[in-house]
This record gives structure tokens, C-alpha cells and sequence, in this order.
């Protein structure tokens, strides 16, 4: 006689192939690796790791946090680096500059770090405008300037005609973490609720957009910003009600959208997350152009949002600090974290059923950040 299926047997069996270790599979890089799902977690975890494995590598976060004594009291730093090839490097809203300038001030910020200093490297191809180079600078000065930070150093490197498209951009950071708690995607505790700070997949869709490949008339635009202050006004909320430690888990959701990054907690803090559709902040034109598409709106990048994971106690008060910040406006909670089925993201739909959110197999939009 068959077994009787059930949504808990299903969760059950999601459960154990998820916690098996990942490993390579394929003989060849492809686009799916840097997806920022399935793929490019083999990628890392059953590849890289294997070469650099180290105790500050191995938690996998959007930086290393470490510390240095020097003979004085220990201060706390966040460093990260990231490189920057999506396309078109123009698009309504922003440009590959600051695309990279927003991006590594975030993954600081997501420590919970105050950004300090900037490095910024260049790979450019022969014949690239010196007047598209020259916007892609002021762009990134502007959005340095904004955030309160520093660009101190850098290389450029030029290869032949044909060897890249145009520009590459890696930029490296590092920050101060000034914050007494630890906050990691390894914090989320049974009870937690999930917030997000605004609107989600508005920079993937202005990607599809800007490559033609909707025709469509919007004046949706990259949602593409520093957001190392709000970050500073939610720890700031959390310590005026004296419940400093509060904030367990903050992660900008880049590539793979809301979805990977609500994957990535679950699985590091052995919870499930119960997210609501009916709570997903999303334009309309998002959620047009995903339809035309067939795309998630869960899976589309953002490039100025994130996503925390906070003490049920104050979530609400957090929320309402974060809506008098511009990056902010339109935050909510969109579920909490609970104990079963661990490492699993539900999502209740708007029908009252339930399904399993998981990672991307394949590449959905290359080449976005």
C-alpha cells in the first residue's frame, strides 16, 4: 500500500534534502552559478569552501566580522567586497556605479556596521566612452557622499576589445560595528517577525525594463540606495526601549530576491518562516511585468531594501521608526519565524493554502547587479 501524502510529509522530506551537504555537480561554469540559488550555493558551499574553508568564511554571511585588540579595548569590523557586471550599465534610477557604491555600504550595514572607507576597482574595455566612465563617477561620488563614506583606493585595469562587456566594477568595504548584540542569519529565534523595508523586486524589474525586454511604458525605477542610516535608526529604536539585541538578523535581498534571503535564515536558524502573500509589499507594475514573464516577484532582485528579523516585542515599534526614514516608508511585517518544519520558508497564499518557497534552481535574470 502507498504511503498517504500529506503537507507535513512533504515538509519532512524538503527538510532532509535541503540539510544534505552540497556538493558540485556540473563540469562547467554556467549563468545559473551566480543566480544566487541552488546552483550558486553548490557553487560556494561544495566548491569554494572546500579550498578556503576558515571560522570567518564558513557562516557565510554578506561580510566577515572580526576583531582587532591591538593592546586596547577590542573594536568590532565588517568587511566585504562585491563585483559588478549587470547590464545595461544605465538604467532609470541608477547606473553600475552606484549599483556598487549602495551595494558593499549594505552588506556592511546588514552587520549591523557603521561604513567607513571604500575601495573601487575597474575593469574597463577598450573604446568604453570616457564620457559614460565620467557619469559612472559622479554616480558613485554622489552616492559615497551620501552614505557618509569614503572611496581611499582602488586599480583600473583596461583588456582588449571583446574581452569584457564594457565595465566590471569590484568594490571592497569596511565599517565599524559599534552595536553591542551579534546579528547574524543565524539569530532568527521561534517568534521573530519578518519585516521588510518597502516595496519588493522594483531594481530586477527596472533590469528587464531597461533591456527591452518588456515593452512596457512604467516609471518604475531602481529601487538601488544606501541604507547603512536606517539600519542606524532601527539599532537606534531597538536601544531607546532598552531591548538593545533586539534586531537578530538584517540581509539585503540581491540576487534571488526575498525568497533566497528568507531561505538562507531559515536554514542557519533551524526555523521556518510563515510569510504571508497578502502582506508582500509589491507594485503593480512588478507584479504585471513578473506575470507577463511567468517570474516570482519573491525572486526578483532589490538593490535598496532588506529584510530583518526582530524580537516580536518591539517589531512593531521598529516598523514605525523605519517609516519616518525615506528608505523606509513602506515597511511591514510580512510573517514570523516558527519552530516547525525547520529550515523550510511557507508561504500562506491568498487562496488560505500553503506552499513551500525554495531556492531557484536555474538562473532567472543574469547579469542584474
Amino acid at each position: 500500500m502507498s504511503s498517504q501524502f500529506t503537507p507535513s510529509s512533504l515538509f519532512e522530506r524538503v527538510e532532509r534534502v535541503r540539510r544534505r551537504k552540497p556538493r558540485i555537480k556540473d563540469d562547467f561554469i554556467t549563468l545559473s552559478h551566480g543566480s544566487g540559488g541552488k546552483a550558486m550555493h553548490e557553487l560556494i558551499e561544495g566548491l569554494f569552501l572546500e579550498y578556503f574553508s576558515n571560522p570567518l568564511l564558513d557562516p557565510l554571511e554578506d561580510q566577515a566580522v572580526f576583531e582587532i585588540a591591538n593592546g586596547q579595548p577590542a573594536a568590532r569590523l565588517a568587511f566585504t567586497t562585491d563585483s559588478y557586471v549587470v547590464t545595461p550599465i544605465f538604467f532609470p534610477g541608477g547606473d553600475i556605479g552606484r549599483l556598487a557604491v549602495c551595494g558593499t555600504i549594505n552588506d556592511l550595514a546588514m552587520s549591523g556596521a557603521r561604513p567607513l572607507y571604500l575601495s573601487v576597482s575597474f575593469i574597463l574595455e577598450e573604446g568604453f566612452p570616457i564620457t559614460d566612465l565620467k557619469r559612472i563617477l559622479e554616480s558613485m561620488r554622489a552616492a559615497a557622499v551620501e552614505a557618509g563614506v569614503m572611496i581611499v583606493t582602488g586599480d583600473t585595469k583596461v583588456v582588449q576589445k571583446g574581452s569584457a562587456d564594457k565595465i566590471f566594477i569590484n568594490t571592497s568595504g569596511i565599517g565599524l560595528i559599534e552595536y553591542p548584540d551579534k546579528i547574524s542569519v543565524g539569530r532568527a529565534q521561534t517568534g521573530d517577525k519578518v519585516i521588510v523595508s518597502g516595496t519588493i523586486g522594483d531594481h530586477g524589474t527596472t533590469i528587464m525594463i531597461a533591456r527591452g525586454e518588456l515593452e512596457l511604458e512604467t516609471e518604475i525605477e531602481t529601487d538601488a540606495a544606501p541604507l547603512n542610516s536606517l539600519v542606524a535608526e532601527m539599532l537606534d529604536e531597538a536601544a531607546r526601549l532598552d531591548t538593545a539585541g533586539a534586531i537578530h538578523c538584517l540581509r539585503d535581498p540581491t540576487r534571488g530576491g526575498v525568497a533566497t534571503t528568507l531561505n538562507d535564515i531559515a536554514l542557519s536558524s533551524d526555523v521556518c518562516l510563515h510569510i504571508y502573500e497578502n502582506r508582500l509589499p509589491i507594485r503593480e507594475e512588478v507584479k504585471g511585468a513578473c506575470e507577463i514573464l511567468g517570474l516570482d516577484p519573491l525572486y526578483v532582485a532589490n538593490e535598496g531594501k532588506l529584510v530583518a528579523l526582530v524580537a516580536p516585542e518591539v517589531a512593531e515599534a521598529v516598523v514605525q521608526r523605519m517609516r519616518m526614514h525615506p528608505s523606509g516608508r513602506e515597511a511591514c511585517i510580512i510573517g514570523e519565524a516558527k519552530v516547525e518544519p525547520r529550515g523550510i520558508v511557507a508561504l500562506k497564499t491568498a487562496f488560505g493554502g500553503t506552499r513551500i518557497v525554495d531556492l531557484l534552481v536555474g538562473e532567472q535574470l543574469p547579469r542584474i547587479c
